[in-house]
């Protein structure tokens, strides 16, 4: 299969303001710190990996990003627009795909996609050339007619992520994007996330270092809600080893 890839020009972020940036961002539940003062910048038009085993902090900093959850303290904000304080304007510019992608199993892939696109508030001249754009983009031309529910594990993970694409977001948040596809789908959608790097930030979580090493441009490992380091994956020759050492 040939996914096209996206033409390379800067997200909409002024010129030297972080896609993304936390300052000492902590999330806590009564006792428990899912997030412990959390301060890192991601770059406009970098894929950027969130490395770390399960309940190590990084869905949690997803959510709040995705504003699904509030911050306890610090700030996040996303090209320069605080998550609290302008929450509709930061999910304007975010297109998100949690670990488990919710599709409407009632609906085809097409229908799905336009209904998403509505939501999105696109003007209904402007949703057939969205649709046709990211139906290209992901190779999604054979299962529009097919009930989202009928299709590959695969298929889903595509259709998640062209919906997150219809209104050509700043941000692309991918939350464990390779989770329970085959080999041959874990290639693909890593050369599809790094052909979007450029036109848009992306954001991933993973708890398979190798995948965030063949995909990422930077690297940060978190464990529990902590941030042990932040790495250029170029500069580092053995990431397995600076994991290991970190954790």
């Amino acid at each position: 299969m040939t996914i096209s890839p996206s033409s390379v020009s800067l997200p909409g972020v002024s010129a030297g303001t972080p896609a993304i940036s936390a300052i000492e961002v902590s999330k806590r539940y009564g006792p428990v710190a899912a997030l412990d003062r959390l301060t890192l910048d991601v770059r406009a038009g970098e894929v950027f990996g969130l490395l770390g085993p399960n309940g190590s902090g990084k869905t949690t900093f997803i959510r709040l990003l995705a504003g699904y959850l509030l911050p306890s303290a610090g700030q996040l904000t996303v090209g320069g627009l605080d998550v609290v304080r302008e929450s509709l304007a930061v999910r304007r510019r975010i297109g998100y795909v949690p670990e488990a992608a919710p599709l409407y199993p009632h609906m085809r892939v097409g229908e799905f996609l336009a209904f998403m696109a509505r939501l999105r508030g696109l003007p209904e001249a402007e949703i057939g050339v969205a649709i046709d754009r990211v139906v290209e983009r992901l190779a999604l031309s054979e299962v529009m007619h097919k009930l989202t529910h009928a299709v590959s594990r695969g298929y889903r993970q595509r259709t998640a992520l062209a919906q997150a694409l219809i209104h050509e977001p700043d941000i692309l948040v991918l939350d464990e994007p390779t989770n329970g596809l085959d080999p041959r789908q874990i290639i693909e959608m890593r050369e599809l996330i790094r052909s979007l790097a450029g036109r848009h930030t992306v954001l991933m979580s993973s708890h398979i270092l190798s995948e965030v090493e063949k995909t990422a441009d930077r690297v940060a490992v978190l464990l529990s809600g902590r941030l042990l380091g932040v790495r250029a994956v170029a500069d580092t020759p053995d990431l397995e080893q600076w994991f290991l050492s970190l954790t």
